[in-house]
């Protein structure tokens, strides 16, 4: 009878071990389970910028396609720079003369040369008569006439050299070869023809539409920064150069003109690209990623970290872009602010901070 009863004492024994060792593995599960692992970013001041966000397509802001003034043998010249004959993609300057049109009988008919003689002639003639009715010898009649003479010789010289002028095809501003249809040398063309088209791109433009909602935060003179999806490394400044007063009833938006500094040519006149209208900075604030903002029934929330445990954040915020958002009130510098993880957690949340 003493030894059954040793053997029920043992068995109990036993069986407060096993259910003493249950319980301490189930407490150590449970501890682990609610130990969320969450990533966290200590807030340091930074900088935010709100900016409007648009695409597009530029164009040059100087762009010429030159058609033939008459009719005449067409001949490309050569360019001083490279010693071959003008090209695509050469640079011009303003007047340099590109292509000439020969045509015997009109430059004939122009009487250039006698019309310049004539010119020296009347002028000498006017002077002189002018020298000697300031000593007595002339009357004004014969001054005035001389001075009429004068005149109509200045003019028809100048009409003479417009005429002979039209036989050379000039650049009528400083830019780059972009079309030069090819003809014959020598070769007769008709007058309108298209001779070549010139674009001067140093500087672009960008024609935009923008939303109804925008017209109150965009101004002439801000900062817009563009940028090509293809020359990821090359983003151009530029500044809004016109705003339109009016809303468009059909699609509610306003159109404004960008201009775009492109001294270096790294984008070309047909590209599409995209710009950001710098709207307003603010320097030294509390920023956040925009993601990481949870919405509740009292507004928006998000989580810090405070001796192991997760405390949510009521927060009030201000700038914001398409990442990042300014919190101006909630959270401080310092905080130690859940990043990664937080999307299951609650206030008083434990949790194990990871990296």
């Amino acid at each position: 009878m003493k030894f059954y009863g040793v053997k029920i004492i043992s068995f109990l024994l036993l069986g407060i071990l096993l259910l003493h060792g249950a319980c301490s593995e189930q407490n150590t599960n449970i501890d682990s389970e609610i130990k969320v692992p969450v990533s966290v970013l200590n807030i340091k001041p930074q900088s935010i910028e709100m900016f409007i966000q648009t695409t597009g397509t530029v164009y040059a802001t100087q762009e010429a396609y030159l058609k033939s003034d008459l009719a005449g043998a067409y001949y490309l010249l050569r360019n001083p720079a490279t010693g071959k004959p003008f090209a695509l993609g050469d640079k011009v300057k303003r007047g340099q003369v590109i292509i000439r049109l020969e045509d015997k009988e009109f430059e004939n008919n122009a009487q250039i040369e006698s019309k310049k003689l004539n010119l020296e002639v009347s002028k000498n003639n006017y002077e002189k008569q002018k020298s000697l009715y300031d000593k007595g010898g002339v009357t004004l009649r014969e001054l005035k006439n001389s001075e009429v003479e004068y005149i109509n010789a200045k003019y028809a010289f100048e009409n003479a050299s417009l005429q002979i002028g039209k036989t050379s095809v000039r650049s009528p501003f400083g830019g780059t070869i972009v079309a030069l249809p090819h003809y014959t040398p020598g070769v007769k063309v008709e007058q309108g023809k298209e001779m070549v088209k010139i674009m001067n791109y140093k500087e672009l433009l960008l024609e935009v539409e923008l939303p109804e909602k925008n017209l109150p935060d965009v101004k002439k003179g801000q900062m817009v920064r563009v940028m090509n999806y293809t020359i990821n490394k090359d983003t151009l400044i530029g500044n809004i150069d016109q705003i339109s007063p009016v809303i468009n009833p059909d699609t509610r938006t306003f159109q404004s003109i960008l201009l775009i500094n492109n001294r270096q040519q790294s984008i070309r006149p047909g590209m599409f690209v995209k710009a950001e209208i710098l709207v307003q900075k603010k320097d030294s604030t509390v920023v956040i990623p925009k993601d990481i903002i949870l919405s509740k029934q009292n507004g928006k929330v998000l989580f810090v970290v405070e001796n192991g445990i997760a405390r949510e954040r009521q927060i009030t915020t201000g700038l914001e872009n398409p990442d990042f958002i300014e919190v101006v009130k909630g959270i401080n510098t310092n905080d130690r602010l859940v990043i990664k993880g937080f999307e299951t957690l609650k206030d008083k949340s434990k949790v194990s901070v990871v990296r």
